[in-house]
């Protein structure tokens, strides 16, 4: 397995120096992440009976497929995955068929979360979509069941990494093959026309250390999410406390940031709220809590972007995340702004008319077995970064916010 793992690293190296490549070092760094995904998820899609040979099937498709059918690829071999999840969930989760059909017309409406007692807020009515009753098992209970049903499992604990800021760290407990969905990225999402409602804006990451952004700019904020609950409840990501950015250990603003602050001051008195019934007792919905692999180390997971199909609306409740604001905007990236654009829906130049949720997974790129995950957070190389940072590839980090 060790040779099958280092022959996918050596082709992924291989695969970004073809012409067909994009030339733009952003689009380029992104084709070559999807390229490795669609390396690693392919093979997990054969399952345990993948070999060698396999291996070197799956890294010829590599080499003639396109960047479009690569994606599409790791798409559908993401929600396959999910697919499963979903079903053990149910499994573990929803009452046997008979008592779910004694309550099929009585439906239970969903416990409201402590936060949106804590703002004072009623939801309306016409907001609290019915939810079917389940179980009523513990957050470490689902998660037990759900490594006996799946095989493994992730707990959040004290992180080995020996840095004084490491924290807290994100563990699997079970095996998984290369290419397995390990855990969500959880939160609220927000698309690039609603970054002003980022708590802290414009200096959202001054306090918040569980901000990620996606290639497409839809960020996801995991900090409202924590590490979940033990219910299965009406979820909309409302945070209460005020975010002070510690603006005295940020760096000095230049000309241009002081003019562009001016023109983008974080705006107040909307919430964006989008109400979705959410399953916070997901087990793997905590991804934000890997860290950074220490110097000399390796990482072990690396991001998936994946677009849930929202038509699929029995699944709706194990994805833990909710949008921010109206999906219809569309914005135009010029350098580091976005601007409204005219025309066109979000899914224009997509071959699918489905509507979908943004939202991140994390894919073991090795076997793993009951170790620590290790993400690269490919930090900007633009900006000063903490002394815990050490660069996996400086290359791919500059690429990556060119």
């Amino acid at each position: 397995m060790a040779l099958l793992f280092q022959k996918f690293q050596e082709a992924a190296k291989t695969l970004i120096k073809r012409p067909a490549f994009a030339r733009d070092p952003r689009q380029l760094q992104f084709e070559a992440d999807i390229n490795r995904l669609f390396l690693c998820l392919s093979y997990n899609h054969l399952g345990k009976n993948a070999d060698e040979a396999h291996a070197e099937e799956i890294i010829e498709m590599a080499t003639k497929a396109s960047f479009a059918d690569q994606q599409m690829q790791v798409q559908e071999n993401v929600h396959s995955q999910i697919k499963t999840f979903c079903k053990f969930m149910d499994e573990i989760l929803l009452p046997n068929e008979n008592i779910a059909n004694d309550h099929q017309q009585a439906r239970t409406v969903p416990q409201r979360s402590g936060l949106s007692f804590a703002v004072g807020r009623s939801d309306p009515a016409h907001n609290n979509p019915a939810a079917p009753r389940t179980r009523p098992l513990s957050q470490a209970e689902v998660s037990q069941n759900l490594k006996d049903q799946l095989g493994y499992t992730v707990n959040v604990k004290p992180s080995q990494i020996s840095h004084k800021d490491a924290g807290q760290g994100l563990f699997l407990d079970g095996t998984v093959d290369v290419g397995a969905v390990v855990a969500f990225y959880p939160g609220v999402v927000y698309s690039p026309a609603y970054y002003r409602y980022i708590p802290g804006y414009p200096k959202v990451d001054a306090s918040n250390p569980y901000l990620i952004t996606r290639y497409d700019g839809n960020v996801i904020n995991a900090q409202p999410w924590g590490c979940g609950g033990d219910n299965r409840e009406l979820w909309n990501g409302r945070i209460t406390r005020k975010f002070k950015p510690d603006l005295k250990a940020a760096e000095p603003e230049k000309g241009s940031e002081r003019f562009w602050k001016l023109l983008s001051k974080p705006l107040e008195g909307y919430h964006g709220d989008n109400n979705v019934v959410i399953e916070r007792r997901n087990p793997l919905a905590v991804a934000h809590f890997a860290n950074h692999p220490p110097k000399g180390v390796q990482p072990n997971v690396m991001i998936c972007p994946y677009d849930f199909p929202l038509t699929e609306s029995n699944k709706r409740v194990y994805i833990p995340n909710v949008l921010f604001g109206n999906a219809e905007v569309n914005m135009r990236r010029f350098g580091s702004f976005w601007f409204k654009s005219g025309g066109g829906s979000r899914n224009s130049g997509s071959k699918s008319n489905v509507p979908t949720l943004k939202t991140l997974v994390l894919v073991a790129t090795r076997p793993l077995q009951d170790e620590e995950l290790l993400l690269n957070y490919r930090l900007s190389n633009s900006k000063r970064r903490p002394e815990w940072y050490t660069p996996v590839d400086e290359e791919e980090d500059r690429r990556r916010w060119s």
